[in-house]
């Protein structure tokens, strides 16, 4: 996976991450975001087609994968989406990239929706793939979304629940999840579903993903209600799963209507994996995305 791309571990704001990057030098910088309980890795099927055009950067977000596991605290603030956006803006100005644009999966995608209100004059425009808001998705909880999403709400339990059930068989759990939500499939390459499963093995990675869901739960709600009804101001496209929780569950543009001014979105005909079942469609829909709104990098200056 990912030849021709570099790996490296780069400081972010608190944490070091492990980064793979490639393309070429003066394109558009990206930054690809993964989610739970994944890696970098999952992006093997786009970023080689996205880095013919962009300068890609794929990292393993704090917690998660190479990256550094930083010790939590009872808030929970270590892994607030605010932090783990702070990292990530760290890095790509480490790469000389002031502004940037971003594509993002599941948690990642939370944490690309904090990174723009918080560093609205860093981020181009955005793709956020396969979620809805989480204060809105916790808010609008119901039964049927509980039974699908069962892990949102097992994994905030209060430590060691959570961690010594998965850490009794690691793989065991990340394949009862992912297959779960793949609908009994298996739609992993067997090379990222080793990286995934190698990672997800650290006791220190199960920990650490726990803590990202404990912070969604309860700092990342507390920051979203603080922004007092700000929006997301610049060009979002979300794609979601036609065969997936936030399809059956949720009004996902709607509810991205009322976090962002101007956003676009449809769903297709895949399942919460999209990038890993349908990878050429979803570079197809970035790079056309983004090529409708390019970097303007006068505006973080």
């Amino acid at each position: 996976m990912f030849q021709e791309f570099v790996d490296e571990r780069i400081e972010g704001d608190g944490a070091t991450l492990f980064v793979r990057r490639a393309g070429p030098q003066g394109a558009p910088p990206l930054v690809l975001l993964h989610g739970y309980p994944q890696t970098s890795a999952m992006w093997h099927g786009v970023a080689p087609i996205l880095a013919r055009s962009y300068q890609v950067v794929c990292p393993d977000l704090r917690g998660y994968g190479r990256s550094d596991k930083p010790a939590s605290n009872a808030s929970h603030q270590p892994y607030s989406k605010r932090v783990m956006a702070n990292d990530i803006v760290a890095v790509m100005r480490r790469l000389g990239h002031e502004r940037f644009l971003v594509s993002a999966h599941d948690r990642g995608a939370r944490v690309a929706h904090r990174m723009g209100l918080d560093h609205p004059d860093r981020v181009a425009a955005m793709v956020l793939l396969d979620i809805a808001p989480t204060r809105e998705m916790y808010a609008g909880t119901s039964a049927e979304f509980a039974r699908a999403y069962w892990h949102w709400f097992f994994l905030t339990q209060p430590r060691p629940l959570p961690e010594q059930m998965i850490g009794a068989d690691p793989e065991g759990f990340w394949k009862l999840k992912c297959f779960n939500q793949a609908h009994g499939n298996n739609p992993f390459s067997p090379e990222a579903l080793t990286e995934y499963l190698s990672a997800f093995a650290d006791p220190d990675v199960i920990h650490a993903s726990c803590e990202d869901y404990r912070a969604a739960a309860g700092i990342d709600i507390e920051h979203d209600d603080a922004d007092q009804g700000r929006k997301l101001d610049m060009p979002i496209l979300t794609l979601w799963a036609k065969r997936g929780v936030i399809e059956t569950c949720f009004d996902a543009l709607g509810l991205w209507r009322q976090r962002a001014e101007r956003v676009e979105g449809e769903a297709l005909d895949a399942t919460h994996y999209m990038a890993e079942e349908i990878p050429e469609d979803i570079a197809a829909r970035m790079s056309g995305f983004f090529s409708r709104n390019p970097i303007h990098a006068e505006a973080a200056e």
